[in-house]
């Protein structure tokens, strides 16, 4: 999100200073960081939970479409940056991974099937394709149907133009390019203080993480891009936008193979069904992850609990966000939560071996030695108020911003970095309402649906998914 806004705005706006802190010795070493997520270029091509069927079996396409719009734009703007040697070649982050749905039961197949017929009527999935039949999915996908049971029922969905996404490459390359513009990227830098100024700009407090030496710098703008951390600054801001809000943390692991005879009978991603009470970042997928070059397959994830707001976070994390404003809600989701409660205990007493039993429910002939546990990145998930329930637990992102627009922050986790562009977006409409006209040639230039939807015109759909592809290097 950080390296996105930064590019935007050194676009936009050159003559501008910026300059980055972080706390850690490397960029993109926490959430971003290609082994603590799943990569999934977020398009709602294969996530279920984007698209629920409600009580009288019906299934509501318009959160999915939304999404894939998002996505769109940032593929948009990536084909932009390589256009203008902002970014490297394609495959260094960004590489074509077919996105499948695999259900079983005749509960799931009747919902898989409703959700496969309104999809099909969106010009952004043009090409999902459907079958139940286990020579196709076979095909598609082998390693699901090996030593299936006879007569039991199942279903996939699958759309060839989905893809696996490095977004600690992605990130440390955006970061690069600013760096040779002259915005100053420090490392080993950690934010501790937050204040506005009678000037009207905000004083970042901060201290080297080596040798704990102070310093400060005054700023205009402020956007706080800190992962699960981002709360704790905005709370120590004192804008009262954040009051109310609070975050539950909760960490993830994967199994991972890179055994090459059972990489190369897997090219996809293929999410499923989640677990009664899991959280949606929890929906269980196996996927093709290229990392450096090298192609691996992950399974899960498998929900961990700290009380970290990051992997490098602190353990006092998760009580020293505890404010008067925020008591209630939190209080309130922890007793309206309870599945969500029993869930994280059923995930933190799975041995190794229990979690590739899981594995095997998608991969039946999975062997234990084949697989190790990877631990994953930290999520903070949203708490907030909520005038009907007093306090809800949300998944997904949201962008919290002081009234003059000075200083911005975002929570959250899900879809996350696949709609940074449409989330950065809509954070300079805010945060910069006196400029965006002026910038809305440019905006254009680098994201030609800006300030349109292609979901509603499918020549435009089609052109702009065609020239990303090519651009990309991915499947149409």
């Amino acid at each position: 999100m950080s390296a996105t806004l930064g590019t935007l705005l050194q676009q936009l706006q050159p003559d501008w200073k910026i300059v980055v802190c972080e706390r850690l010795s490397d960029l993109a070493a926490e959430s971003s960081n290609a082994w603590n997520n799943a990569g999934t270029g977020h398009a709602a091509l294969c996530e279920l939970n984007y698209m629920p069927q409600a009580a009288d079996g019906t299934v509501d396409a318009a959160k999915a479409v939304a999404i894939n719009e998002q996505f769109q734009q940032s593929r948009q703007l990536w084909s932009s940056l390589i256009d203008r040697g902002i970014l490297d070649e394609p495959s260094t982050f960004i590489n074509a991974t077919p996105h499948m749905t695999f259900v079983r039961g005749e509960k799931d197949v009747a919902y898989l099937r409703a959700r496969y017929e309104e999809l099909k009527k969106q010009p952004l999935f043009e090409g999902i394709e459907y079958s139940e039949d286990s020579r196709v999915i076979n095909q598609w996908a082998p390693l699901l149907m090996q030593k299936r049971r006879r007569g039991e029922p199942f279903a996939a969905t699958r759309v060839p133009a989905g893809t696996d996404v490095d977004f600690g490459a992605l990130t440390r390359q955006l970061f690069g390019h600013l760096q040779e513009r002259g915005v100053e990227v420090f490392t080993n830098r950690e934010v501790r203080g937050l204040k506005k100024q009678d000037d009207g700009t905000w004083k970042v407090s901060y201290r080297h993480s080596l040798g704990k030496t102070p310093g400060s710098f005054n700023a205009r703008f402020v956007f706080v891009g800190a992962g699960g951390w981002a709360i704790k600054l905005l709370q120590r801001s004192g804008i009262p936008e954040i009051n109310g809000y609070g975050v539950f943390p909760i960490g993830g692991q994967f199994l991972k193979t890179t055994n090459p005879a059972i990489v190369a009978q897997h090219q996809a991603k293929v999410y499923s069904q989640a677990s009664v009470g899991a959280p949606p970042m929890s929906v269980p997928h196996l996927d093709t992850r290229v990392v450096d070059g090298e192609a691996s397959l992950l399974f899960g994830p498998f929900a961990t609990f700290s009380p970290k707001f990051l992997k490098t976070g602190r353990i006092t994390d998760i009580v020293a966000q505890v404010r008067p404003g925020n008591l209630g809600v939190m209080l309130k989701v922890a007793v309206t939560n309870f599945d969500l409660v029993k869930y994280l205990v059923g995930e933190l007493v799975k041995t190794h071996k229990k979690k590739v039993d899981s594995l095997r429910e998608f991969v039946p002939t999975a062997q234990d030695a084949d697989w190790e546990i990877i631990q994953a990145g930290q999520r903070a998930q949203v708490m907030k108020k909520d005038p009907a329930k007093g306090g809800t637990l949300q998944f997904g992102t949201e962008v919290v911003t002081s009234a003059d627009g000075t200083i911005a922050g975002l929570l959250g986790a899900s879809p996350g970095a696949s709609t940074a562009a449409s989330i950065m977006l809509g954070l300079l409409k805010t945060c910069f309402p006196d400029r965006i006209s002026g910038w809305e040639p440019t905006l254009r230039e680098l994201i030609p649906s800006y300030g349109s939807t292609l979901n509603g015109d499918a020549a435009a759909a089609d052109a702009s998914m065609t020239a990303t592809a090519e651009a990309l290097n991915i499947n149409r």
